[in-house]
């Protein structure tokens, strides 16, 4: 749960920060927000969290 607060969290200061400089119009963020709450509720949404969970988990697990 911790990892999909915090990746929510990241993806919306980069809406913001693309919005900002114009690079991301408000329209095609409701449409990419849309289709995310959309694809979430068909049966590739656990399979999509699964991977971004073991995603990150090898990130995390990376030491530099």
């Amino acid at each position: 749960m911790a990892i999909s607060i915090s990746l929510v969290l990241f993806l919306l200061i980069l809406a913001v920060i693309f919005l900002r400089n114009g690079g991301l119009k408000v329209s095609h963020a409701l449409v990419c927000a849309l289709l995310g709450f959309f694809l979430a509720g068909t049966s590739v949404g656990p399979t999509i969290q699964n991977g971004i969970a073991a995603t990150a988990e090898v990130v995390g697990g990376l030491r530099p």
